[in-house]
């Protein structure tokens, strides 16, 4: 019988407790409290007894719109996590034939769900400076089928981010074609100069938000769409939860976003902070470079192509030996997955110890060659 492939989530989620998860970009700095009382709370009230109000608790999306700051005229949705809402966004508005202009490297998931609708996405590749698309690679890429632009800002799993002036350019671009244009900003806080394309195309523009990674929610699974009304009601018609999103996620939700102004620059700062310690270690190991640093989200990637090692090699060695679990490319590109490992770094300092010391010494173990038996 031929064993089962190694699984590494379900090795790193049943050992949890001596892992360091510098894999999937999740937050592990937001005081714990922050969300804890609110939750406790509701518990003892027996909230879960109860449906919640299918179109989301109004002070969840009243604070929603506060962070983003955008005027009045725009929906605010909740669902079971953003990827839910970008499939349903899919699903309504993309139709066979049509074509997405996007990168490689990319969060994969939504090309895949562009590819359910029967669009197809045209990947540019940006494993290059300046590590993002451009307004002039864009135009360059229209055809008749391109019916949305798909931006990542800042971009998962490279770390780079569009400038307000390269945003806006973009978003003329979709304005004056007639174009969506979907601005996942899952990591906009830790942009070092967040910007809403929406305030320069608000017609055209669908807005991605999520708590998943500013509010360290992920395990909770809230997100959700900002758009105009004449956008958002086709994409409302996809959406299953018509009983509601979780009620005790969205609790959370709110006392995580009530509280945000009073410890989101210190996990800004520590993330920074985390992210020029790893660069260091990383770029000290012959052939590793890390190439968008500094990084505008919780996460880069580190090249190893010169190592001669394989990304799936270092992610095994360094989570069955050291118990720090990173995620080898193949995830996030098809082109260039073979280069690069991503590590995410909000997490506390003393994790990331464990990092700068575990990755010399993996590199170093599968550099070197194994005794014969």
């Amino acid at each position: 019988m031929t064993p089962a492939p190694f699984d590494p989530f379900a090795y790193a989620h049943a050992h949890r407790r001596e892992i360091v998860w510098m894999s999937q970009n999740t937050n592990h700095l937001v005081p714990p409290e922050v969300v804890g009382h609110a939750l406790r709370q509701a518990i003892e009230e027996r909230r879960y007894e109860g449906y919640p109000i299918a179109a989301g608790e109004p002070e969840l999306l009243q604070l929603v719109r506060e962070d983003f700051g955008l005027p009045d005229g725009f929906v605010t949705t909740v669902s079971a996590g953003a990827t839910e809402t970008l499939y349903m966004l899919t699903r309504a508005l993309l139709s066979p034939g049509d074509e997405v202009i996007a990168t490689d490297p990319s969060y994969l998931i939504i090309h895949k769900f562009i590819e359910l609708s029967g669009a197809r996405t045209v990947n540019l590749d940006v494993y290059a400076p300046p590590y993002r698309l451009t307004a002039d690679r864009i135009r360059a890429a229209l055809t008749p089928k391109t019916r949305m632009i798909l931006l990542i800002d800042p971009l998962n799993p490279l770390g780079s981010a569009y400038p307000r002036e390269e945003l806006r350019a973009i978003a003329e671009i979709a304005r004056d074609h007639k174009l969506l244009l979907l601005h996942d900003v899952t990591y906009r806080d830790f942009k070092r100069d967040p910007a809403n394309a929406a305030d320069f195309a608000p017609e055209q523009t669908i807005t991605i938000w999520s708590a998943a990674k500013n509010c360290g929610l992920a395990g909770l699974r809230v997100g959700g769409l900002i758009a105009r009304p004449e956008l958002a009601r086709p994409i409302l018609r996809y959406n299953t939860n018509d009983l509601g999103v979780n009620v005790l996620a969205q609790i959370a939700t709110i006392a995580a976003l009530r509280t945000k102004p009073t410890w989101i620059e210190s996990i800004r700062s520590t993330t920074r902070e985390n992210g020029a310690r790893i660069r260091a270690a990383a770029e000290s190991v012959p052939g590793v470079r890390v190439p968008v640093f500094p990084s505008d989200a919780n996460m880069f990637v580190l090249d190893i192509l010169d190592t001669g090692l394989t990304p799936e090699a270092v992610q095994e060695d360094l989570l069955l030996r050291h118990g720090v679990f990173v995620r080898a490319g193949n995830y996030l590109s098809p082109k260039f997955g073979h280069r690069f490992v991503r590590v995410s770094f909000s997490n506390p300092p003393a994790e990331v110890d464990r990092f700068v010391q575990a990755f010399p010494r993996a590199i170093e173990a599968l550099r070197s060659p194994r005794p014969r038996a």
